[in-house]
């Protein structure tokens, strides 16, 4: 196999987000089976801006397992680091749409085949050949995952990688919320690159002043070298090496719902990095990172589901250059 360097290597889940589309004819709920999962969502949207990336994780091997695998393969992602369980399923998502576009959120994962990655699984090779290492928190919820994720960590920062790190908090699938603070903070401890939301910064710090609860977390973990704050309809925030500059969304109407959008956030500030590097970036190109991530989120809310709606650089650039 060719093992020459890919950008970015993402592990975690891939899953079927079951998005709520409708009311039916009897006035039951309607659902669409869309591929998902935050670390897929990432690698879709860089693929898109025409960045090598590859996956690392576990599916079923069950209809839905087969669905995933050929999402990865349609999106340009390379998927020799996708196993297949032939015991535990795919694991599930019901995505229920609530006013103003964001969702509630309930899993089939009491076990779901994500969690079934061991580090026996883990292409050394693969994990040692990427430029930047993106995980998230959900694939430490659970053994034998957790072992996973924190070994494929180590190959990735011993082969030279920038490490990523978006928690994703989804409190349902934590035992208690203690366990995902503690698990959340062992990420804090190692990446370079943090994407935050304002709820989990609130969450981690205590502080819904974005403001001190960056500076608190840049204070308890200087090894983060660009962090980033998402506001939801607000904008986002970045602080870099004393820098401070925020960006307001862009608020043109149509949303449909919010799946994605942070991911695709996430993608385009990758995207970025692996551009421009970490090294001496002005508040300049703080502010450009920001109005292209921005405007990314904001098209694939006007879609339903993530890696579907997700827009390409001359979408991005076009709306861009219209506003």
């Amino acid at each position: 196999m060719d093992y020459t360097q890919f950008d970015v290597v993402a592990l975690g889940e891939l899953l079927v987000d079951f998005t709520q589309t409708g009311i039916s004819a009897q006035g039951n709920p309607l659902f669409e089976a869309n591929p998902g999962g935050a670390p897929a969502n990432v690698l879709a949207m860089l693929s898109k801006l025409g960045k090598k990336c590859a996956f690392v994780g576990k599916v079923g091997r069950d209809g839905f397992g087969d669905m995933l695998a050929e999402t990865l393969r349609n999106s340009g992602i390379d998927s020799r680091g996708l196993l297949r369980d032939d015991h535990v399923p795919t694991t599930l998502a019901m995505v229920r749409t609530l006013p103003g576009g964001d969702r509630d959120f309930s899993f089939y994962r009491k076990p779901g085949a994500d969690i079934m990655l061991s580090a026996e699984d883990l292409d050394v090779r693969l994990l040692r050949h990427c430029r930047i290492f993106h995980f998230g928190s959900l694939s430490l919820t659970d053994e034998p995952c957790r072992t996973a994720t924190r070994r494929a960590l180590a190959m990735a920062r011993d082969g030279g990688a920038l490490l990523s790190f978006d928690p994703n908090l989804r409190l349902p699938l934590w035992n208690t919320p203690n366990d995902a603070r503690e698990q959340i903070l062992w990420g804090l401890q190692r990446c370079d690159i943090l994407k935050i939301s304002d709820d989990e910064l609130l969450f981690m710090t205590g502080e819904s002043d974005f403001d001190r609860g960056a500076h608190l977390l840049h204070r308890r973990f200087p090894n983060i070298r660009l962090l980033n704050v998402t506001a939801g309809a607000q904008g986002s925030y970045s602080y870099y090496d004393g820098l401070f500059v925020f960006e307001p969304a862009c608020s043109l109407g149509g949303v449909i719902e919010t799946t994605g959008a942070g991911d695709t956030f996430c993608a385009s500030v990758l995207s970025f990095v692996l551009e421009h590097g970490l090294d001496g970036l002005s508040g300049d190109d703080l502010h450009a990172m920001l109005r292209f991530a921005n405007t990314a989120a904001y098209l694939v809310t006007t879609g339903r589901g993530a890696i579907p709606a997700m827009p390409d650089r001359q979408q991005v650039e076009a709306l861009l250059a219209a506003n």
